[in-house]
């Protein structure tokens, strides 16, 4: 197991799949957001599940939930709230609609990271995966600065930062499910992919 936290990013508004995205069902689980938090509680030691409004998940587990007063859908407002909740100095963050990123690429990043660098980030022939990777604490201070100018662009936060890429040739597992057709694609790919 690792010992790395693992925040789970789950507080996005999910409106190009017209509902919220972490509540569809997915594998033999009533909802995505449970089978992420039991698959990948199988693998770290502590997992988070970062997001607006733990009331709405009946199930339980550990919630670093955004303040209540803020508006904002975005990873930064995520990435600040988990760096004020944990004291570790980094963290492992997946977003809730890559039910695919399996051990094996997980292991890759925490094997690639170093304490010298602010992040350890998945990248394809697709290009990088800003939320399937390892964030240092070195990267708190930039992350509220891009909250207050309203700019919430991993890419550009990654691209300004001494970031190590991991280079991942086999994109299946990388599926995200932002629209209808992915979730129903991921669905077809459940039996070959888990």
């Amino acid at each position: 197991m690792f010992h790395i936290p693992c925040v789970i990013f789950a507080g996005g508004k999910s409106s190009r799949m017209g509902e919220d995205k972490a509540l569809l069902p997915f594998a033999s689980y009533p909802t995505l957001i449970e089978y992420q938090y039991t698959r990948l509680s199988k693998i770290f030691q502590t997992v988070y599940i970062s997001c607006k409004d733990s009331s709405i998940y009946n199930f339980q587990a550990n919630f670093i939930e955004d303040a209540k007063d803020n508006n904002i859908y975005a990873p930064t407002v995520g990435f600040t709230t988990a760096f004020s909740k944990l004291k570790e100095d980094r963290f492992f963050a997946l977003s809730v609609d890559s039910p695919f990123v399996n051990e094996d690429i997980i292991t890759t990043l925490i094997e690639d990271d170093s304490e010298n660098v602010d992040a350890t980030i998945a990248k394809t022939d697709e290009g990088i995966q800003p939320l399937c990777g390892i964030y240092h604490r070195s990267l708190e201070t930039k992350f509220q600065k891009m909250i207050q100018e309203n700019n919430h662009k991993l890419g550009y936060l990654l691209k300004e930062s001494q970031t190590t890429y991991s280079y991942f040739k086999d994109i299946t597992h990388f599926l995200n499910m932002n629209h209808p057709h992915d979730y129903k694609k991921a669905l077809s790919l459940i039996n070959s992919l888990l």
